[in-house]
């Protein structure tokens, strides 16, 4: 696939990783959308901001309605809030798995319009194992990998291609915290690319993730 001349939609565009992908998109001549709840802290240049709160039906929907032109939507945003609580493990649902699930509802038919396009889900390591610290946010995870499985059986058939990445502790605010060794977002994101282009439906984005997705067998 050639990015220049896509369009691209990013959610969670204002930060981390999903504002190098957008950063990045840009530089390759795509026509980017940043997604974020708060469309004013989208501002790099090249970016076109876009209220998008992914939590909220009416604001995927209006956004949707919008960017009709759209034919890749990266799917990257997240919360990792920690704890056991029940409301911070709703809130990680909302976010990590409802999220997604909305926003692939609504723009699955944008994408067949345009062709069939690619839809990329940004996952975790932890989709493959729970986390003692963080139930909320593996769990979160793994639910999303089975929707992400189940979204490319689903959408083959409308030739849009369904991409899961998944990476270890990335170098970004969220693992700020983490004392451990980090991939750079530059690296997933240069990784995700190729792998649009190449064609591949999963990302393993470093040797945590790979080892992890290697023991499952065992």
């Amino acid at each position: 696939m050639d990015f220049n001349g896509a369009t691209v939609l990013v959610t969670g565009a204002n930060r981390g990783l999903g504002r190098v992908f957008a950063r990045e998109l840009v530089k390759r001549g795509a026509k980017v959308y940043g997604g974020a709840r708060n469309a004013a802290s989208v501002v790099d240049e090249g970016v076109i901001p876009v209220q998008l709160d992914v939590t909220d039906d009416a604001s995927v929907a209006a956004a949707a309605k919008e960017l009709g032109d759209v034919s890749v939507v990266i799917n990257n945003a997240g919360v990792s809030l920690g704890g056991t609580e029940v409301d911070s493990i709703k809130a990680e649902f909302d976010v990590n798995f409802y999220g997604l699930v909305r926003t692939t509802a609504a723009f699955a038919p944008i994408l067949k319009a345009n062709g069939g396009g690619v839809l990329v889900n940004v996952l975790s390591v932890l989709s493959f194992v729970g986390y003692p610290s963080a139930p909320g946010y593996a769990a979160s995870k793994a639910a999303a990998w089975s929707f992400t499985k189940s979204t490319r059986d689903s959408l083959q058939e409308q030739g849009t291609k369904v991409v899961a990445v998944h990476a270890g502790y990335i170098d970004t605010d969220m693992a700020a915290h983490v004392d451990a060794p980090k991939i750079t977002p530059d690296d997933v994101v240069f990784q995700t690319l190729q792998a649009i282009q190449n064609g591949d439906d999963e990302v393993l984005a470093d040797d945590l993730t790979r080892s992890v997705k290697a023991a499952l067998a065992s």
